[in-house]
């Protein structure tokens, strides 16, 4: 029989409650709350908390305070990924983000959800579909990616959106929910 947490990185159905699960938030808490606190010029001491908290990271990794994530070994980040103020990345199902990804203040990638059954959420069962952003994309502020959402590389979503599906490449995306606005053709 599976544990809840082998459950858990399985993709299935979980038991949010689970006291491993719990410890491993917790832990994630304290890597958050230290990453906060620490002076912008603490530059290497930054890059090993972050290290310690993400399942992989690239090159030069930036995060302002107040970050937020529930386990953060799901989450997948590359080069020069930088995230500014007050962001979250609910992480239960990986979070994957690419090399030059830029998160703006407030934007929020939520990999967690519910089931529609009211049973099963009064049992505190909690599900994942996992998040995939591209490269070089920028998400601004406010913005909401919710769970099984894959972004191309090169889309940029607008302000105060609310991304409910998937968009290719090199696309301009906005709204609630958000659709293409228009192509966005990188220079080169």
């Amino acid at each position: 029989m599976k544990t809840e947490k082998e459950k858990f990185l399985a993709g299935e159905p979980y038991q949010i409650m689970d006291p491993e699960l719990a410890a491993d938030e917790t832990r994630s808490r304290r890597l958050c709350k230290i990453l906060n606190e620490l002076d912008d010029a603490a530059i290497s001491e930054k890059d090993k908390v972050i290290r310690q908290l993400f399942g992989s990271v690239g090159k030069d990794p930036y995060i302002q305070p107040n970050f937020r994530c529930d386990f953060g070994y799901n989450i997948h980040v590359g080069d020069n990924f930088l995230c500014n103020y007050d962001n979250v990345i609910l992480d239960i199902a990986p979070v994957t983000i690419g090399d030059h990804c830029l998160m703006a203040p407030h934007a929020q990638i939520y990999a967690a959800y519910h089931p529609y059954d009211p049973t099963q959420r009064a049992n505190f069962i909690g599900l994942g579909k996992p998040v995939t952003i591209g490269d070089n994309v920028w998400i601004g502020a406010n913005a909401v990616i919710l769970p099984g959402v894959t972004l191309g590389n090169n889309v940029i979503v607008g302000a105060n959106s609310t991304v409910t599906k998937s968009f290719g490449d090199n696309v301009i995306i906005a709204g609630s929910p958000a659709k293409v606005l228009r192509k966005n053709m990188p220079k080169n």
